[in-house]
Parts: C-alpha cells; sequence; structure tokens
C-alpha cells in the first residue's frame, strides 16, 4: 500500500499556482524563509517518499501557495491540517478549503508555538512539510518532543542541515542533533533538490529527510538530560570529553574510565549508545546525591 491518487480530478479544476502566486500577491518573504515549490511531478514524487497514507492524519507547515497541500489531498489520507502564519497564503489556499472543505483544515498560527494534541486528539500524525529553513532545528526538535503524537516525519532541509542529521560518528557533520534524532528515529535521507525547483530559488541545494519514530529510544532517558549532555559534550568541540564534561561532572575522568570510553576522544566520535550510557550515569550520580 502506499500513495495514491484518489482525488486528482478535483486538483485539476483548481487554478494553477503560478495564478494563484499572482493573483493573491504571494512574493516570497524572507523573514518567513519562504521558497514555493511549483514542480508538480517533483511535489508528487516527494509525496510518494512518505509512504502509506491511507486514512492518516497529515500534517503540513508553512503550505504557501498550495503546492504541496495539493498533493496531499490528491493521496487517500484522512484528513490535513495546514498550519500557516502568513495571512496572504490563508487568502490563497480559498480554493482548496472550498473543494476539500471535509478534509483540509487550515489553522493560521505559528508552527513554532502550536501544540500537536491540539490537533490529534487520540490518533498519530504524519507530518509532511518543506520547512521554513530558518527555523527548521527549532521546529525538528520540538516535534522530537512530542514524537508520541507522531506516525512518521518527511521534511524539507537546507541540505548542510540534512547531512547533520544523518551524520555517523566521525564525521564533521556529526553533532546534536544528529544524536538526538537517531536516539529517538530511524534518520534517512531521500531526496537531494536542487535550487531551481523553488522560487525564489535558495541559495542554498535542499535535501528530504525521513524520521521514523523507534518503537523505543536506544535508552529511556529524558529529552531534557540527553539535551543537557550533548550540550556539554559538543559545547567545546576541539576539547577531550575529560574537559569538555567537566560542566556536568565533578570527575569526568573517573566517569568516563567507569563507562570504558576514551577520556582523550572528542564527542564527534561517540556513537549514540555512548551518549545514552553517559547520559544514564549523570542520572543515577544525581539520584545518588540527593538522597
Amino acid at each position: 500500500m502506499g500513495y495514491s491518487l484518489p482525488n486528482l480530478d478535483i486538483s485539476k479544476q483548481l487554478p494553477h499556482l503560478r495564478e494563484v502566486i499572482a493573483k493573491h500577491e504571494l512574493g516570497a518573504k524572507r523573514s518567513l524563509g519562504q521558497h514555493y515549490l511549483l514542480d508538480t511531478n517533483l511535489i508528487r514524487r516527494i509525496v510518494r517518499e512518505v509512504g502509506d497514507t491511507k486514512n492518516k492524519i497529515l500534517f503540513e507547515v508553512g503550505p504557501g501557495p498550495g503546492g504541496l497541500t495539493r498533493a496531499l489531498l490528491e493521496t487517500d489520507a484522512k484528513q490535513l491540517f495546514a498550519i500557516e502564519r502568513d495571512s496572504r497564503c490563508i487568502a490563497a489556499l480559498s480554493d482548496l478549503t472550498k473543494c476539500y472543505s471535509n478534509r483540509l483544515t487550515v489553522i493560521e498560527a505559528d508552527a513554532l508555538n502550536f501544540k500537536l494534541k491540539e490537533i490529534t486528539k487520540n490518533n498519530k500524525i504524519t507530518i509532511v512539510a518543506n520547512l521554513p529553513y530558518n527555523i527548521s532545528i527549532p521546529l525538528l526538535l520540538g516535534w522530537l518532543r512530542q514524537l508520541n503524537l507522531i506516525n512518521s516525519m518527511t521534511l524539507m532541509f537546507q541540505k548542510e542541515v540534512a547531512e547533520r542529521l544523518i551524520a555517523k560518528p566521525g564525521s564533521k557533520n556529526y553533532g546534536r542533533i544528529s544524536v538526538i534524532s537517531q536516539w529517538l528515529c530511524y534518520v534517512e535521507k531521500k531526496l537531494s533538490i536542487p535550487p531551481t525547483a523553488f522560487v525564489p530559488p535558495p541559495k542554498v541545494n535542499s535535501a528530504l529527510v525521513n524520521f521514523i519514530p523507534r518503537p523505543q529510544p536506544i535508552s529511556p532517558i529524558s529529552f531534557e538530560i540527553m539535551e543537557k549532555v550533548t550540550a556539554a559534550a559538543f559545547g567545546q568541540r576541539r576539547k577531550m570529553l575529560k574537559s569538555s564534561l567537566g560542566s556536568i561532572f565533578s570527575d569526568p575522568l573517573k566517569i568516563l574510565k567507569f563507562l570504558n570510553i576514551n577520556p582523550a576522544a572528542r564527542a564527534e566520535t561517540l556513537k549514540v549508545n555512548e551518549f545514552c550510557r553517559i547520559s544514564e550515569c549523570y542520572i543515577d550520580l544525581n539520584k545518588s546525591e540527593n538522597q
């Protein structure tokens, strides 16, 4: 089962995206990180990478003139929620909301402050979005905190950010966001997309990344603890762990030797499960100190 086009005929009745942009004067705003996808074939290819949408509840951020929105509505998804803060785009989506009044809900709000539980009820959602690059990492971290409400995420990032998300230990791209994402999800790069695919074209290449939540995190530590440990470890990348972890341990050398982790190693060489072990040790030490 997978991507299908049961609602393609309705989409053919809609005006071309360029007409929508002209009619509503949707000149892209740099402050909102807007770069519109207008290539219908590419958009449908992106939606195919989402996988099975049958009876799913979808969530899109920053629909703009509605290119990706149309393709998502062509699928057999049960419902689509699209969140948009630009009032011009809200008006531009009016034709879509009329055609799909029973399946499309447009929410005028800031995605950074939006709680997914407002739309999930008792269902998990599937997030699909061409993210505004200036807030892509804060958005991702916010959703990773709410991962119990999410089936999967298929998201467009600046290529450099995508490389960080999928990076392995020892890579120059490996960092905090690599560890946190891979601790919670299976992360895979799906497509590379050139600047020419967007209007206006950004100055960077882009990539589509898929996140599938693990049945259980690699370790059941809290998000806050993992953030704290990785912040300490990567906060001073050039320093050895025996120095960088001094901000959270009184004797990091002793801790690292106990965990059989090389004290002279640097953060970018550690595997995700090693960060988990350090985090578990941090929790145990704090428990013993508070007893």
